[in-house]
């Protein structure tokens, strides 16, 4: 689908100049002399590059849209993730380059969504929040304000994260994947 330069918004993934880009940030412009212009910056889906481009209402760009399928992670193999579809149980070797640092929050047996664009994967969805355990966690220093004190902690996958004074090793934690951040206790 066709769209012009001045309807690209945040989020899509548009085709221009023989790459897939996922458009990142915008800002419209209006010059006092000349046509109104979209200033783009985007990031190229397959080899991470970055794009800063100006496109003029005139200008049209190919909107993508890409298929995204279940899949169930099952286990890494040294920089590789193996994952299989929960339709056809075929199986799938990823980079995990494509996952990006959320790669360290999965577990075997993870539902996850990955994007396809011509059959190849170009991103891997996880789940927004995870369960995970406290191997490790600091002492709470005496004297410090409970509302505003947070103190590092180790989860079972080896991410450090902050988690409020009164959560101990062996609690069971809520955390966020992408900001890597305590969200609550685990039921």
């Amino acid at each position: 689908m066709k769209i012009t330069g001045v309807e690209i918004r945040p989020g899509n993934i548009i085709e221009y100049e023989g790459g897939i880009w996922k458009v990142t940030k915008i800002q419209h412009t209006q010059p006092g002399k000349g046509g109104a212009y979209m200033q783009v910056e985007a990031k190229n889906l397959i080899d991470g590059r970055k794009l800063n481009n100006r496109f003029r209402s005139a200008d049209t760009v190919e909107k993508v849209r890409l298929d995204t399928k279940d899949f169930q992670y099952l286990y890494a193999e040294g920089d590789d993730l193996v994952f299989m579809d929960k339709d056809s149980y075929e199986q799938i070797t990823i980079g995990k380059d494509v996952v990006g640092d959320a790669h360290e929050f999965l577990q075997d047996g993870m539902d996850v969504v990955l994007e396809l664009w011509e059959e190849r994967p170009i991103s891997v969805e996880l789940p927004e929040q995870i369960e995970a355990t406290i191997v490790e966690a600091d002492a709470v220093v005496k004297g410090q304000t409970a509302s505003s004190s947070y103190k590092p902690a180790i989860l079972d996958n080896g991410v450090r994260v902050m988690v409020p004074p009164h959560i101990t090793s062996g609690t069971r934690i809520v955390v966020n994947v992408y900001d890597r951040e305590y969200v609550r206790r685990a039921d």
